[in-house]
């Protein structure tokens, strides 16, 4: 180990009082990214985390090389269909970034993949490795192809500020046009006829805000809408059908949907029904009708239709169920598919529409066929992860699926509708000897403090005798799910003895809308408690003898609060872009994201008790002398969501008041909120943390 003196950040004392409560901030000075200072402090706190972790460079880089070694380096992923062409990605030994390609179409079976050898007649679309060149960060924001197929726009981030330049390129000729946008957000999607382009823009504080639409050739693009309400998040996107575009606007608790023929993208924009506090609802084009999910008086959300003219007039088709959260639509020219989640697994019902009443009886034949031919898809293990993925065809005999569990590398499934037939196209191959049967997974329960049963997702292989050391992962916050899924770089933890867990905790969706609320604002402590109570269920149930928790961005803010709850619980904590300094944040009306997240943490500046609950928990506040964990905090300089400073804040403090220890922080100073771009680079940081994590599970 080290013997370098750990740097301590200089203290420079700012009050900030709100509601009467005056508080003392010695490190508030970290938020200034152009003082000298900061990066002077960062810098040290890399040198001495480099000095610290020296001793696992051998195994670091035998976990990078397990990665790499398991993972099939040169391969392609299985082409999806749209109109006349087959569109994959592959991916070379040796380099970054994908590549995406396509090759012409012809019908619904997608060509044969074979690892290591490129599709006949392939047209490369976007080459990812000649963009990035030397830069050492490379991030596309939006690759999206217009029908027909002849044009592409695309764009891209060097910084990983999530600020992009959008331009656009001729599939027919290979020619780059001149029109190039700066200054753009993610996403954004074509005109019917593919002359015009929709994307965004983000304000001051990172909030996509406003919708322009720009004709190619032109040198003055339209602003579209523009969104006042600092709550709201828009997007724009076109339907399957591509008959419309759909400009959503949403809070974290009220969305607001406006459709306009793709066939007119000069035209005014209809809203489908104006926004209503609290109620969240999406727009599907179906042919002759909508489908609306929605959760009004519903809420696991209830699926609705919508005649075209008229698409506010919600009739229902599925009612609101206390057990089966409802998460998505997809609407295809003769059946619809369901995504669903039912006892924290997630599930596909299909909808085939059938002949039983004509073209334009379109409600009396969904609801017929729901009623007599609805029918859900079965999956044989007892933990799983099942999604339509890769469906970008209106009219297809098939459906596109991606499945994977604890001990399934993810998978790429056609299923057959007249058949119902499940076809295996694609396993993502694990080389170096991976044996599924040499693992075994499990749901467990644990209690939390108030009665609420916790559930946890546990992978190990079988030959591993519990009690192990286990890693325990955490998030809760959003209603994002953590579902059973497999991992490569997982299993050089579990090859040695690891047992890994997922804490299923609340402010997750993973048991419904009810499971998420009750992890939100003023019951926001459930999330830390229900965490704390995973920990402890494991080691009372003989699985772990040690526990080491790990989580990430709103993760990581759950890492900080077990760690200040039960420091004892914990062999080690590894918080990734953690937001531990939730309260200022929260506070300060200028940052990013902050008053959207109002919805979901509370509004502190404007509510007293709000503030005071947050106070009560936020990481960064909490810190005292007593005795916690080793902690590795891992962050990029130029991230936009949970900024640099407040886990460089939160060790600063840990190391100059708190016991135990050692306490490290590591700072990429050329990357965004994802970490490092490429993909060999990703691999180093993950060995990097997992070496971390075995020398905590094995000293």
């Amino acid at each position: 180990m080290s013997s370098k003196t750990p740097p301590l950040a200089k203290t420079v004392p700012t009050e900030r009082t709100h509601h009467g409560d005056t508080v003392v901030d010695e490190y508030a000075w970290l938020a200034d990214k152009d003082d000298p200072d900061t990066i002077a402090y960062l810098e040290a706190e890399n040198a001495f985390l480099k000095e610290e972790t020296a001793h696992l460079a051998d195994l670091q880089e035998q976990v990078f090389q397990e990665i790499k070694g398991r993972t099939q380096e040169t391969d392609l992923s299985v082409p999806s269909r749209k109109g006349a062409w087959w569109y994959y990605t592959r991916t070379e030994e040796g380099k970054q970034y994908a590549v995406s390609c396509r090759v012409p179409a012809d019908g619904d079976t997608p060509p044969e993949v074979k690892p290591g050898e490129r599709l006949d007649q392939e047209e490369v679309v976007l080459d990812g490795n000649e963009l990035a060149g030397d830069s050492p960060f490379f991030s596309i924001g939006t690759s999206t192809i217009a029908p027909g197929g002849t044009m592409l726009a695309y764009s891209t981030d060097y910084k990983g500020a999530e600020r992009f330049t959008l331009r656009f390129k001729n599939l027919e000729t290979g020619e780059l046009l001149d029109d190039q946008i700066e200054d753009v957000f993610y996403g954004g999607c074509w005109s019917a006829d593919g002359s015009t382009f929709f994307y965004t823009r983000v304000d001051d504080a990172w909030r996509p805000f406003q919708v322009y639409r720009h004709t190619l050739g032109t040198p003055e693009d339209v602003l579209v809408y523009e969104e006042p309400d600092e709550r709201y998040w828009i997007g724009i996107g076109l339907t399957r059908s591509e008959r419309y575009l759909v400009l959503g606007a949403g809070s974290k608790i009220t969305s607001e949907a406006r459709v306009l023929d793709a066939n007119d993208p000069t035209g005014e924009f209809r809203v489908v029904r104006p926004r209503t506090v609290g109620v969240e609802y999406s727009v599907e084009h179906a042919g002759d009708f909508f489908y609306v999910l929605h959760n009004e008086h519903a809420e696991n959300f209830e699926l609705a239709t919508a005649p075209l003219d008229a698409p506010g007039d919600w009739t229902p088709l599925i009612a609101h169920s206390e057990g089966t959260r409802l998460l998505d639509i997809e609407a295809f020219s003769d059946h619809a598919v369901i995504h669903f989640r039912r006892d924290g697994l997630t599930g596909i019902r299909v909808l085939p529409y059938g002949d039983e009443a004509p073209r334009n009886g379109w409600r009396d034949r969904v609801e017929a066929a729901y009623a007599g031919a609805a029918y859900e898809i079965e999956f044989p293990e007892p933990l799983y992860d099942v999604s339509p993925a890769g469906n970008p065809e209106f009219s297809t005999r098939r459906l596109r699926l991606a499945y994977t569990s604890m001990i399934t590398p993810p998978s790429v499934y056609d299923y057959e509708l007249a058949t119902r037939e499940l076809i295996l196209l694609k396993q993502r191959p694990v080389l170096g000897g991976y044996t599924p049967d040499d693992y075994e997974q499990f749901r467990d329960w644990a209690t939390a403090g108030d009665g609420t049963r916790v559930p946890i997702s546990i992978v190990k292989r079988k030959d591993t005798s519990a009690p192990a050391p286990t890693v325990l992962y955490g998030y809760g916050s959003y209603e994002t799910s953590i579902d059973p899924g497999f991992s490569v770089p997982r299993l050089s933890l579990l090859d040695r003895g690891f047992i890994f867990a997922v804490a299923h905790v609340r402010g997750g969706g993973e048991m419904g809308r009810r499971w998420y609320e009750e992890g939100k604002l003023t019951r926001k402590r459930n999330t830390f408690t229900d965490f704390v109570a995973a920990a402890r269920h494991l080691k009372q149930a003989r699985w772990s003898d040690r526990v080491i928790a790990r989580g990430g961005s709103a993760g990581g803010l759950l890492m900080g609060a077990v760690a200040n709850l039960a420091p004892e619980e914990f062999a080690g904590v590894v918080a990734e872009v953690p937001f531990v300094d939730a309260l200022n944040t929260i506070l300060d009306p200028s940052l990013p994201l902050t008053v959207i997240e109002w919805d979901e943490w509370g509004d502190p500046l404007h509510n007293a008790d709000v503030y005071a609950y947050m106070k009560s928990y936020t990481p960064y506040e909490n810190v005292d002398g007593r005795s916690y964990p080793p902690i590795l905090a891992i962050t990029s300089l130029n991230d936009t969501r949970v900024l640099y400073h407040e886990p460089a804040k939160w060790i600063a403090r840990l190391r100059a008041t708190a016991q135990g220890g050692p306490f490290l922080l590591k700072t990429e100073m050329g990357a965004g909120h994802g970490g490092r771009s490429g993909r060999y680079d990703a691999w180093r940081e993950e060995a990097f943390a997992l070496a971390w994590i075995i020398e905590r599970g094995t000293s």
